[in-house]
């Protein structure tokens, strides 16, 4: 198996597609663990570069909505609290692993409600799940994003595409948007379950990136899968 330190440079979404699914796991730009993240794997041209005009392209960020819906894998702020993929090889691992460590919403908690929110209206962009959940009033939009990032850090909610305003030429621009939704509406409540103990799942994907990442010191690796 390739390791991040002898891989080619990727130029293409469907060659991170293919390296995503080979290592299993990848964040999206740094994760601390030097060359392990899509950022640090594709060439230097699609990394993001400010234009003459006071634009920018980043053709990576573009990427992403491609990989989500095509490459058979999830996307969501997984590791430590940023974003990154997980294939969906591993995914039940994972998910095993993470709501053992992250217990399930409370009743009446608004964790919850943000969980039923999504799967009574079904996909939603991050704006539209605020608005419904109540979170209007000023300075409810950091606040609102600390639950959907808890959310996701325990796998019970995830991003199914990303999208974008049109200007007045029905082009996309901008940053885009996250759609939201649950793990098992979008995939399927098998995909969310294992057979393993949730100390079982962490040993297996902790040996399996100490495999291919031979360089990073278990604190590290602890800290990714946590």
């Amino acid at each position: 198996m390739s390791t991040s330190e002898d891989a080619s440079p990727i130029y293409s979404a469907a060659q991170l597609i293919a390296y995503i699914q080979k290592q299993g796991f990848l964040p999206l730009l740094e994760s601390g663990i030097s060359g392990f993240s899509a950022e640090g794997v594709v060439d230097e041209d699609c990394r993001y570069v400010l234009l003459p005009d006071g634009g920018w392209d980043w053709p990576l960020w573009k990427w992403k909505g491609e990989i989500v819906t095509e490459g058979g894998c999830v996307y969501g702020k997984f590791f430590n609290k940023h974003a990154g993929f997980v294939s969906m090889d591993w995914w039940p691992d994972f998910c095993n692993y993470r709501r053992h460590s992250y217990p399930e919403p409370q009743e009446g908690s608004i964790e919850e409600a943000i969980l039923f929110t999504l799967n009574e209206h079904g996909s939603l962009i991050t704006r539209e799940l605020r608005s419904l959940c109540g979170f209007t009033g000023p300075k409810m939009r950091s606040r609102f994003d600390s639950y959907i990032t808890r959310l996701q850090m325990a796998c019970r909610i995830v991003t199914e595409d990303f999208v974008y305003p049109l200007d007045k030429h029905n082009r996309e621009y901008g940053w885009g948007w996250s759609l939201l939704n649950t793990p098992e509406r979008l995939y399927g409540n098998d995909v969310c379950e294992c057979e393993r103990t949730p100390e079982e799942s962490f040993q297996r994907m902790k040996t399996h990136l100490e495999r291919i990442l031979p360089w990073a010191m278990d604190s590290q690796i602890e800290k990714l899968l946590k």
